[in-house]
Formats: C-alpha cells, sequence, structure tokens
C-alpha cells in the first residue's frame, strides 16, 4: 500500500493510500482538484472487504476576508444529501429480514395514520422505490418544519396521493425521510438515527450519523453551492421549476421550510433523506458487507433482492429524466444519449447519489463498496464528472472493460 502525501499547485494538500493497481484513481482525485474545480474531498474503495484506495484532500472551508482556509483532514466528515437514503433503506431492509414487516405489507397495517387521501393501497416495496403516491406535500412547509420530526409526520399522514399507489414512478427527494423512516421508528420502537447507530454505524465503526451530535459539528465542512454557470436551466426539470408552479420539481426545490443545510439545526435532526453526515470512509463501509455476503447482516437473498431493479421509467415524475430504482438505491442509469445526468455502475451494483455529486454504493459482483464526498457541490442531480471519474477509475483497476453499453462490465 502506497502512503500518500502531496501538496497541490494551489496550496492544498491530499493524502492518504493507494493500492498500486488502483493509482489511476489517485490521478483521477489529483486531477479533480487541478482541472475540476474540487475544493475538498474524500474517496474510499473496499475490495474484498480490504481497503485499497482511502484519500481525502483540499479545503474543507476556502479562506475569507475573516478566516483562514482550513484542511480537509483524515476526519473531515460533511453532509451527503441523498446519500442518506440508502442508510435509511438498510435499516428497514433490516427489519424485513429480522421477520418484523415484509415488502408486500400494506403500509397501513403499521401505520393506520398513512392510510387516508388515496394512500391507502401503498405497500412497503412502494416506498423503498419511489412509487409510494406521496413525493412531497403541496402546502408550504412552515419554517423549521424538516427539523420538526412529528410535523413531518403529520403532513405526509394528511397529503393527498398524487396518483395511485405503484402507478407511477416519482423521486420522493424528502418525504422519503418520513415514509420509510417512520415505518422504521414504528418497527423499531425508536427513532431511525438511533436505530441506524446501533445496527450498522457503531457495529461496522462507521463515521456515520443521521443527526449528528454537538461534539461533532467542528468537524463539518460546509457545503458549497453549484456554480449557476453550470446548470443546465435549459433542462425539463428547470424548466418544471421555473415555468410551473405548484409542479413537483418546483415543490421539490422551492417547498423546504427555508432550510439551511450548513445550520446546526439541520445537522442535528433526523431527516433520513437527506441530512447523513459521513465521509467516503463511512459510505464504502456501510456498503462493503453487501458486496461482500452480507457478513451476517444479510442474507445473499436479500442482497439480491435489493439491488435489484424494481422501478424504472423514462420520466420521473420528479426528476423529469430516465431514472432505474432498485429497492430504496439507484442502480446504473446511462442518460448520456439524451445529455440527462447518469450514473454509470456495474449491472449488479445499487446505493445513491446525493445532491452535489456524493455516491455509495455496492457492487456484489465485483466485491467493492465505494464512496465519495465533497463539499463543493456540482450541477444536476446524478454524479457530474468528478465523482463518475473516480467510479470509472477503480472500475478500471479492476481490469473492468468498458460502460459503453450503460454498465460498467468485467
Amino acid at each position: 500500500m502506497t502512503q500518500i502525501s502531496e501538496q497541490l499547485p494551489a496550496g492544498q494538500t491530499i493524502a492518504g493510500f493507494c493500492a498500486p493497481e488502483f493509482a489511476p484513481m489517485l490521478d483521477v482525485f489529483r486531477a479533480n482538484f487541478t482541472e475540476r474545480g474540487e475544493v475538498g474531498a474524500s474517496v474510499c474503495l473496499v475490495v474484498g472487504g480490504e481497503p485499497v484506495v482511502d484519500l481525502w484532500g483540499g479545503w474543507a472551508a476556502p479562506a475569507t476576508e475573516a478566516e483562514p482556509a482550513s484542511a480537509w483532514e483524515r476526519d473531515t466528515i460533511s453532509i451527503v444529501y441523498s446519500c442518506t437514503k440508502g442508510a435509511a433503506a438498510l435499516c428497514l431492509h433490516r427489519l424485513v429480514e429480522q421477520g418484523a414487516i415484509g415488502y408486500d405489507t400494506l403500509v397501513a397495517d403499521v401505520w393506520p395514520g398513512f392510510a387516508a387521501g388515496g394512500k391507502e393501497a401503498t405497500t412497503v416495496a412502494m416506498m423503498l422505490c419511489h412509487t409510494s403516491p406521496v413525493p412531497h406535500v403541496r402546502e408550504p412547509i412552515r419554517p423549521g418544519g424538516l427539523a420538526d420530526w412529528d410535523y413531518m409526520v403529520g403532513r405526509v399522514e394528511a397529503e393527498e396521493a398524487f396518483w395511485e399507489p405503484g402507478t407511477q414512478q416519482g423521486y420522493h427527494a424528502l418525504t422519503y425521510a418520513w415514509t420509510v423512516g417512520n415505518l422504521v421508528r414504528i418497527l423499531a420502537g425508536k427513532p431511525l438515527g438511533v436505530y441506524f447507530a446501533e445496527e450498522f454505524a457503531g457495529p461496522l465503526g462507521l463515521d456515520f450519523h443521521i443527526g449528528l451530535p454537538e461534539a461533532c459539528e467542528a468537524r463539518v465542512a460546509p457545503m458549497i453551492a453549484p456554480d449557476p454557470a453550470e446548470i443546465n436551466f435549459a433542462s425539463r426539470f428547470f424548466q418544471h421549476v421555473s415555468g410551473k408552479p405548484g409542479s413537483l420539481p418546483a415543490l421539490f426545490l422551492g417547498n423546504q421550510g427555508k432550510a439551511n443545510f450548513n445550520s446546526r439545526e439541520i445537522h442535528a435532526a433526523e431527516i433520513g433523506s437527506a441530512n447523513g453526515i459521513t465521509n467516503a470512509r463511512g459510505l464504502a463501509g456501510l456498503y462493503a458487507p453487501l458486496a461482500n455476503g452480507g457478513q451476517g447482516y444479510f442474507k445473499p437473498e436479500t442482497i439480491q433482492r435489493m439491488g435489484r431493479v424494481t422501478a424504472a421509467t423514462l420520466s420521473d415524475a420528479v426528476l423529469m429524466q430516465p431514472m432505474r430504482f432498485a429497492l430504496g438505491f439507484m442502480a446504473s442509469t446511462d442518460n448520456r444519449a439524451n445529455g440527462a445526468d447518469s450514473l454509470l455502475l456495474g449491472e449488479s451494483a445499487f446505493g445513491h447519489v446525493g445532491m452535489g455529486g456524493s455516491v455509495g454504493f455496492a457492487d456484489p459482483d465485483a466485491g467493492i463498496g465505494f464512496g465519495y464526498t465533497m463539499n463543493r457541490m456540482g450541477p444536476g442531480i446524478l454524479l457530474n464528472a468528478r465523482g463518475q471519474s473516480l467510479v470509472d477509475a477503480a472500475y478500471a483497476g479492476l481490469g473492468w472493460s468498458s460502460n459503453a453499453s450503460g454498465a460498467w462490465r468485467a
């Protein structure tokens, strides 16, 4: 294993280790800073249960007039937005594995309050794969509402269905926290964040939090908004955001209760769709057991089922582009031909991206767990060049040949 300690031309450093056969990942990581505007980031690859790449570097917080820049250290963490959904999904899969509920169970059987407004036929599987009929809420979320668990559960319960359960696919960008998340809370008898810590983060030794302890706040790298010049405002998604008030894309971006995701209030809350805080080591470590037989967490047949594509569409009702979902996870989605955002993984891989470009996934065929986090957000919905280039370099290091088919293959 080669230890890494380098200073970049702009004064940042990158550090960690990298196995020689994955040296192209180091090259890409370096190029992300020198060529693609990376500010601070981490990447980790676990193969066969062993870490082979663990790199971090750049600035956790760039310099301001009042403060000098602070370096991204080994233990720096950042919010990973929708990568949190993968963690929440694993909690519900764990409860299924333990016999507490089934994928085909009606949600109303364990959560009677959800059975209103046309949502009565919703199943657990529908909640996991974004065909549940409550992808957002129509009326404005009150300021601070996202951090108020009871308030948001009440809003989801009262919301009328956007469609007949299971008949459409629409990304539950925020409401996933109070659909899947509330099922976990009911079945486990404890908050999602506590259950995740007890069942996954603690036993696996992961620095991964859904509801960040105040003692960890100083290690959080604040998120930096994407450069507007990089955003494709001509996309169908942004056309709906700007031109169709009340549409699902407009609700997704505009109805968030004025939440500040760099605030202590949001970091401390339990938002199982959007406020997980970790680093690449935490993401790769979460997915590595799923790529290596389950390691006591899940039976192989459960892993196969959770990673199988169960919902796919040419136009997701929220994201307005083709999307493929497994039971709680994103699957490889190739939109290069139509100019929309893509996520190019192996065919057996499943995981989740986070807004701005973070990603974590397992690939059972390759035996890998992968994680990438950063603080400068990129444009778009899925991966941008920084994250995808690292994923590509990981598969190339394994000797895999091509993603021309829409997914990486050996």
